[in-house]
């Protein structure tokens, strides 16, 4: 179990302990660690954006010091070598020892929260490229939806091309999840057509002052090999919802998998909150397919 008592009082007496926690976190020598070249990232900056279900639970991430319990399980597995997550979720893990030669991403646009009126108004609530160099992390990553009927999309296109711009300044990477997205029935859902990717991803890779940093991070969609096409810049496929065919998802990630421009895996509730068996279970078996 995480040391709570120990977190809460670092936090209410020292909370300068977290950034000397940063300056002495050992960096990865370089991005692609570990035996199989690639990135394996676990993502956890759900609960920021108030989307706490993994399967059919929907308080499942509510818990944190059990949600900290299985981040550094699945960090201690052989293989993963990075991790996504708001600044709580961070600097508990730099408290805990837990990021040692890991790839830090900061997560940056929490701001369209689930299920709310505004949850397209994905607002910087989170990290900035400054606050992630000057902790020692390896990039950020911002969400955008594009929604075609919502003039408001032109605000987190802006937001995320400054962002992409002033991590590159920093030489950090800049990741953006792109989605073509509407409003139905009062709920975002995202397109996932091989066309919806297809043109998101090309949007994405126009952003700021230039691409040198940028990474995609893209979900499985029909027809990846003509998906990932669209692009010469360096993607991660992201994981999803859990599902109860777990079978079937692991195929899904292995053939996104054998596109030359994909470099990784960025996979969350999948893998800590696994349908059946183990954390340790579930993400030995995804760094198999790398």
């Amino acid at each position: 179990m995480a040391e709570l008592a120990d977190l809460l009082e670092v936090r209410r007496t020292n909370p300068d302990a977290i950034a000397a926690a940063a300056v002495a976190r050992k960096r990865p020598a370089n991005l692609f660690g570990g035996p199989h070249g690639k990135l394996m990232i676990i993502a956890a900056d759900h609960p920021a954006r108030g989307a706490l279900r993994a399967g059919a639970d929907p308080l499942a991430m509510a818990n944190r010091v059990e949600l900290l319990d299985r981040l550094r399980t699945a960090l201690a597995r052989p293989g993963v070598n990075g991790v996504l997550g708001t600044p709580d979720i961070l600097e508990d893990l730099l408290l805990l020892g837990a990021l040692d030669d890991k790839v830090v991403i900061g997560s940056m646009n929490r701001g369209g929260l689930a299920g709310t009126s505004f949850e397209m108004d994905d607002r910087f609530t989170a990290y900035d490229a400054d606050s992630i160099a000057a902790a020692g992390f390896e990039g950020g990553k911002m969400l955008l939806r594009i929604d075609p009927d919502d003039a408001g999309t032109v605000a987190t296109l802006a937001a995320c091309g400054t962002a992409v711009s002033e991590l590159a300044a920093h030489r950090r990477m800049a990741m953006v999840e792109p989605f073509i997205s509407h409003r139905v029935d009062g709920r975002v859902r995202n397109e996932l057509t091989a066309e919806a990717m297809i043109r998101a991803m090309t949007v994405s890779a126009g952003l700021g002052t230039t691409s040198a940093y940028t990474w995609l991070k893209v979900p499985v969609v029909p027809d990846m090999a003509r998906v990932m096409a669209a692009t010469t810049l360096p993607a991660l496929i992201l994981g999803g919802e859990v599902s109860d065919d777990a079978s079937a998802a692991y195929a899904q990630w292995a053939e996104a998998l054998s596109q030359p421009t994909v470099q990784g895996l960025v996979i969350g509730r999948s893998l800590l909150y696994p349908s059946k068996g183990s954390v340790a279970d579930a993400v030995d078996r995804a760094v198999e397919l790398l």
